[in-house]
């Protein structure tokens, strides 16, 4: 056998047919020329869809199983085969019937899906927005229309095949005579030859260009969120159907707000004063400045929730919350009169000399130290 293709899908000669299927997938997402346009992978991705057709398919298993590729040009159940120099498919077409006609194949493909990154800021991906974009992009061919043809002519019928794509060749085999068709080499299989190209196109029925879509952002997006525009992508050869295209959004970094999921955090310094005593503050949020009130006694690293504050949730109704770290500031380099006041507080709460506490599950640093050599 000329390939293993058990290896090439990475699976055992006993895998399941759900073992087979779920290893193509996961390498035809890897490989697919849509995704990874380079020639060498394009090869490794014909590979292992040759190999899945072969696996996947009971009948032909069984036959590769037991020496036969039906791919592989002179082989077959054994040396008697190759020896004879017959095809092992052409044998199994005609003795199962499979060698009908297929017809000629048409010009016009299915284009190439593209991506096109697009960079938000924070108010775009909570609200939504529209924008304009510019997108390089292959389109049908104004002059010819997608057909690949010059001004006034058109494909001419192939004169090997007739039209049909196809030709027929009569093999002696030890079955007796059997007939097998393949793609005309003459005109690729498409039943027709294209004498005189559009000067344009070349006769590729597209050409590549600039075009300005306007494109609907929803709210609720984020960066890595993927947005799919159906038939937004490349026109395909022959004037095929476009492809999509897929929107990666990006969002730029805020300077007051992070982001987490649907949530907004910033932090809110405040004097020490004002923590103990209250007082309100100022805040800038995506609707505009609030007024939030600083409760008296708020801690540093204290956190006040602000409810559907947030981003819009994505296809769903509702925001999500801004959340508000407060930062309490001690004061530095005092004058007389404030350390003397301070001084008096002190005195007044009989914090002159306070003894040192530790909060609640906290531990010293040599007790850390004694957790780490006693293993805890």
């Amino acid at each position: 056998m000329a390939r293993d293709y058990y290896a090439i899908l990475g699976v055992r000669r006993d895998a399941s047919q759900d073992e087979i299927k779920k290893a193509y997938r996961r390498l035809a997402r890897e490989l697919h020329p849509d995704v990874n346009p380079d020639p060498e992978t394009q090869e490794r991705f014909k590979e292992i869809t040759q190999a899945y057709e072969v696996l996947s398919d009971p009948k032909k298993r069984e036959m590769y199983d037991l020496g036969a590729d039906p791919f592989a040009p002179g082989g077959g159940a054994g040396a008697g085969f190759g020896a004879a120099g017959f095809p092992f498919s052409d044998i199994m077409d005609a003795f199962f019937g499979t060698a009908t006609s297929r017809g000629p194949r048409s010009r016009a493909r299915r284009g190439r899906n593209a991506t096109l990154r697009v960079e938000l800021d924070l108010a775009e991906t909570a609200f939504g927005t529209t924008r304009e974009l510019a997108i390089d992009t292959a389109v049908v061919c104004n002059v010819c229309s997608g057909a690949g043809t010059a001004p006034g002519t058109h494909p001419e019928t192939c004169e090997t095949c007739l039209g049909r794509g196809e030709v027929q060749q009569v093999t002696r085999s030890f079955l007796g005579q059997v007939m097998t068709s393949r793609p005309c080499p003459h005109c690729g299989g498409y039943g027709s030859v294209i004498r005189q190209p559009c000067p344009e196109c070349s006769g590729d029925g597209r050409v590549r260009t600039r075009r300005t879509i306007k494109v609907r952002i929803p709210a609720g997006v984020e960066s890595g969120t993927h947005i799919q525009l159906a038939g937004e992508g490349e026109v395909g050869p022959g004037g095929g159907p476009a492809g999509d295209l897929f929107l990666e959004i990006v969002e730029r970094p805020h300077p007051i707000f992070e982001r987490e999921g649907d949530d907004l955090h910033c932090t809110v310094q405040i004097p020490m004063t004002a923590a103990a005593l209250g007082t309100q503050v100022a805040i800038e949020t995506l609707d505009g400045t609030e007024e939030v009130d600083i409760r008296p006694g708020t801690q540093s690293g204290q956190v006040i929730r602000l409810h559907g504050r947030g981003v819009r949730h994505l296809n769903e109704s509702g925001r999500g919350d801004l959340l508000i770290h407060v930062n309490v500031e001690t004061p530095t380099n005092l004058d007389e009169e404030q350390e003397e006041l301070l001084r008096r507080l002190a005195k007044l709460r009989g914090e002159e000399r306070p003894p040192g506490k530790f909060a609640p599950g906290q531990q010293g640093f040599f007790s850390r130290v004694r957790a780490v050599f006693n293993g805890h």
